[in-house]
């Protein structure tokens, strides 16, 4: 431990400073954290911090923290007062901690719990937020869709902020006096270490199917990253639940002998034990049983993702305080925003008689999962709108036309986020996977694909349309334009 580390960490605490690790933002006096490159830039990548630090040195910086291969930068354009050099071999480690003294967050006075995983991190913390709401507690959420906490909203620019950013948020909910905080942490996070300094009560384990190798460095990197949030971060003791049907999850149980499995499929005695015993159009009915005892629960929400969902959920809150009673709460959960949410129809004319499902899909597993969601709640087709990101992993696109050539009767293949990339080059990569569909449709203008399957729908029928889930834009080139599937459908339905 490097007593300057500890000093400047003392020191904010009794006189905060901004800390920044932007040079560009550096003001006279701040702390300036150099940081490594944030994403895989690969072999050979030039390594920019040198000139980082030159800037925030010129700027004024006060005190600099970095590899210690770096020290000479910090003085080369201020030879007298120069700024305090603090080296630290593991400089996003070496933020958190000062990041946590400034805050106050070094130890807070209510449960962090953490979510990771492919699928289901927003609807497992939306039921998390429920469960503590239902029993009067005030909640915090740093997540896919907001931040919020009481008395405050604002729309997340990502699953899980900066380092900075997250202790920022945690002191804000603590002067808001929330009794939880939960927050959806994701690969990204986990691998350039934004967690850091924070002190998780507890932490939940969904799944782990393929997404983001554009980034990871195949399967075992992506998971080595999630694995962090159970092996590699403070807190030991922190309750953790396990999926015990996802392969992934298993070897995670194999490692952590204290952690609680739940499953569907893979019941231990040591865990939560999940059965559906109907999935409707209406929603489930399921037993759960722990530590011998059973007990059922009825919900609105459809699907066995959603029940397993509800057991992750549940293992953990089993954990933490909660009794099986406590759970009633789910009886009139309706859902999340753009997961497997429902676009109201008339009785009459244009839509009726049909299931209209948007939902956040974007991957090849969490797309198989919405539409055997909806098969196994009974319905007639399943028409499935679709499309895949551009500027993202190509590997995946093919996948996700086999999961709809599967999983659906008739296929829309439309755009998603095209970003950079031409639509229709985006939409030939997935071609190839829908080679054994049904029924191809393909336009790449999305609210024209949206208008087609409705025209296409009979009763009886789902609609789902999958990717952009609660998202209120589509990104061509570089901007934002509005543009919303639940809107645009309720217009459509007009």
């Amino acid at each position: 431990m490097n007593m300057k580390l500890t000093q400047l960490c003392d020191s904010m605490r009794k006189e905060p400073r901004p800390i920044r690790t932007d040079s560009r933002l550096v003001e006279e006096g701040d702390i300036f954290v150099a940081l490594p490159p944030a994403a895989r830039e690969g072999a050979g990548a030039p390594d920019l911090r040198s000139e980082y630090i030159r800037a925030a040195a010129a700027r004024g910086a006060g005190v600099i923290v970095a590899d210690p291969r770096f020290s000479a930068a910090a003085e080369a354009d201020r030879e007298q007062n120069a700024p305090d050099f603090i080296p630290a071999s593991d400089a996003r480690t070496a933020l958190g901690r000062i990041a946590s003294a400034r805050f106050g967050t070094e130890h807070t006075d209510f449960p962090v719990i953490a979510v990771t995983g492919t699928n289901g991190k927003t609807t497992c913390a939306y039921l998390l937020e429920h469960l503590w709401r239902s029993g009067g507690r005030r909640v915090g959420v740093l997540g896919t869709v907001s931040y919020r906490w009481p008395g405050h909203e604002e729309a997340a620019p990502l699953t899980t902020p900066g380092c900075v950013d997250i202790h920022e948020r945690l002191a804000a909910m603590r002067d808001a006096g929330v009794d939880a905080a939960v927050m959806e942490v994701s690969s990204h996070a986990l691998d350039q270490n934004r967690i850091a300094g924070v002190s998780f009560s507890g932490a939940l384990f969904t799944n782990l199917t393929q997404d983001h190798l554009d980034y990871h460095d195949g399967m075992e990197d992506y998971f080595a990253a999630k694995r962090k949030l159970f092996t590699a971060v403070p807190r030991a003791d922190k309750a953790m639940a396990i999926n015990a049907d996802d392969p992934y999850g298993r070897r995670l149980l194999e490692e952590l002998p204290r952690a609680v499995p739940f499953g569907i499929e893979h019941a231990e005695d040591r865990g939560l034990s999940c059965a559906v015993l109907s999935d409707t159009p209406r929603g489930m009915e399921l037993r759960l049983t722990w530590q011998g005892k059973s007990w059922r629960m009825s919900t609105p929400l459809v699907g066995r993702h959603n029940a397993a969902n509800l057991s992750a959920v549940i293992a953990l809150g089993l954990q933490t305080g909660f009794r099986p009673d406590d759970f009633s709460c789910f009886h009139d959960f309706c859902g999340v925003s753009g997961r497997l949410e429902r676009i109201p129809v008339p009785e009459r004319g244009k839509g009726a008689g049909i299931g209209i499902f948007v939902d956040y899909a974007h991957t090849p597993d969490a797309l198989t999962r919405a539409q055997e969601a909806l098969r196994d709640a009974g319905f007639v087709r399943i028409i499935t709108v679709f499309g895949c990101g551009g500027d993202r992993d190509r590997t995946k696109r093919p996948l996700m036309g086999e999961s709809v050539a599967k999983g659906s009767d008739v296929a829309v293949l439309t755009s998603d986020n095209p970003r950079t990339e031409d639509p229709e080059r985006i939409m030939d990569d997935v071609m190839p996977g829908l080679s054994g569909a049904k029924e191809i449709h393909r336009e790449a203008d999305r609210r024209m694909a949206l208008a087609l399957a409705l025209d296409l729908a009979r009763p009886g029928d789902a609609v789902l349309v999958a990717g952009k889930g609660h998202e209120p834009y589509q990104i061509i080139g570089k901007v934002k334009y509005p543009f919303s599937d639940q809107q645009i459908l309720k217009e459509l339905l007009r």
